[in-house]
């Protein structure tokens, strides 16, 4: 498996400001093997980045001696696939074939997707949309986005979000098969599951389908955002999650993604992620 981290989870990634070579210099340097860098709709990663400025991102890793190994991106929550505007819905999909392309301009073959929302938690103004028509139309948005992703040989890997939709590891698989293609597959969150479920049950019910892995640490007892913690110091059972994905095969990136950043966050995560990658 590989030791990876998050773009956000460095000074200055939530806001795009810091500058992706910067990034990775510095992942590098606390002990990670990659990292996964974020499509905003600013900063130097957008759906406008050019293929030659992709090039140069991988020419820098290279030299770094960092992989990127997958992307990630938060614009689904402002821009999203199931939004009750049609004109919303189509703009989702212009940037998700963008964020397609830059995936494969840069070598990587799984990009995390938010598949829809009934509900944006950070959001209380946001419509509440019903349930069914978020399964339809986002069924709907993915085998019509499977084409490109099939094309470009890079799979859509859909996140398990506080988004009020695919609560069930059985309900995600039933979902993620509906779509029909071998492109669709799941990015799994072990900490986002810990106010509903068992990691560990998810990860062996999804199986072959998880194309990625997102590790936080979360405590029950909070059960709000505030419950998100540093790894170790919440209620996931590491033992357990590491014991399913070596039963599952999975032998692919394990990326953390820790928020908000701090001077002190990445030696702690990469400590952390020592100790877990071992059980």
């Amino acid at each position: 498996m590989i030791k990876t981290i998050n773009y956000w989870s460095l000074e200055g990634g939530l806001e795009t400001t810091r500058s992706i070579k910067s990034a990775m210099r510095e992942a590098k340097e606390k002990g990670f093997e990659g990292i996964e860098l974020c499509l905003a709709l600013t900063g130097e990663l957008t759906p406008k980045t050019t293929k030659r400025q992709c090039e140069q991102i991988l020419r820098d890793a290279d030299r770094i001696g960092i992989q990127v190994p997958s992307l990630a991106s938060g614009v689904y929550w402002d821009v999203s696939l199931t939004d009750n505007k049609a004109s919303v819905r189509t703009k989702a999909q212009a940037i998700t074939k963008a964020y397609l392309q830059k995936a494969a301009w840069l070598g990587v073959d799984a990009v995390l997707v938010v598949p829809g929302a009934v509900d944006v938690f950070f959001k209380p103004d946001a419509p509440v949309i019903p349930y069914e028509v978020v399964w339809e139309r986002s069924q709907k948005q993915l085998k019509g986005l499977a084409k490109t992703a099939r094309k470009l040989k890079v799979t859509i890997a859909i996140e398990n979000v506080w988004n009020r939709f695919l609560l069930s590891p059985v309900e995600m698989k039933m979902f993620v098969d509906s779509v029909g293609s071998r492109w669709v597959g799941c990015y799994f969150d072990v900490g986002n599951v810990l106010p509903f479920g068992y990691p560990q049950d998810w990860i062996r019910t999804l199986s072959s389908r998880i194309k990625r892995i997102h590790i936080k640490d979360f405590k029950r007892a909070v059960g709000n955002v505030d419950g998100f913690c540093d790894l170790t110091e919440g209620d996931v059972p590491w033992a357990e999650v590491m014991k399913a994905l070596k039963e599952i095969g999975y032998k692919g990136p394990v990326t953390a993604e820790m928020m908000p950043p701090r001077p002190t966050l990445l030696d702690l995560t990469s400590k952390a992620m020592d100790w877990i990658l071992s059980l």
